[in-house]
């Protein structure tokens, strides 16, 4: 017999995270490039994707509400044809959600408290 169980959210949390990272390339990019010892003029260029940012945001706070579907709804826990998930999986499942929803939510609030740090 074939088990299916439940979908796991993880496609929807690296879509988000991907969404998330596009969002704030304006501002961690750089940062995290001149951290790291790399510098140049065309890291400026990378201020030019701050338009593309509310697209960015919406994408991923749209893949979060995926992940939580999918981690909170009702197919999460037992699928119409009687496979269920065990209860460790899908506690480990929801945690790491929520990990990934925090460090997502820091890197889309980013540009707000980037000034705390400069």
């Amino acid at each position: 017999m074939l088990k299916n169980p439940a979908k796991s959210p993880l496609t929807a949390i690296l879509g988000a995270s991907v969404a998330a990272i596009g969002a704030s390339v304006c501002c961690v990019v750089p940062l995290v490039l001149v951290l790291a010892g790399i510098s140049g003029a065309w890291i400026s260029n990378l201020t030019a994707l701050d338009a593309w940012r509310p697209w960015f945001s919406a994408a991923t706070l749209a893949c979060l509400g995926w992940a939580f579907w999918s981690g909170y709804g009702p197919n999460s826990r037992c699928r119409t044809d009687g496979v269920c998930v065990d209860p460790r999986v899908l506690r480990r499942r929801r945690s790491w959600l929520w990990i990934a929803t925090v460090v997502i939510a820091l890197l889309l609030l980013f540009p707000y408290y980037v000034s705390w740090f400069l």
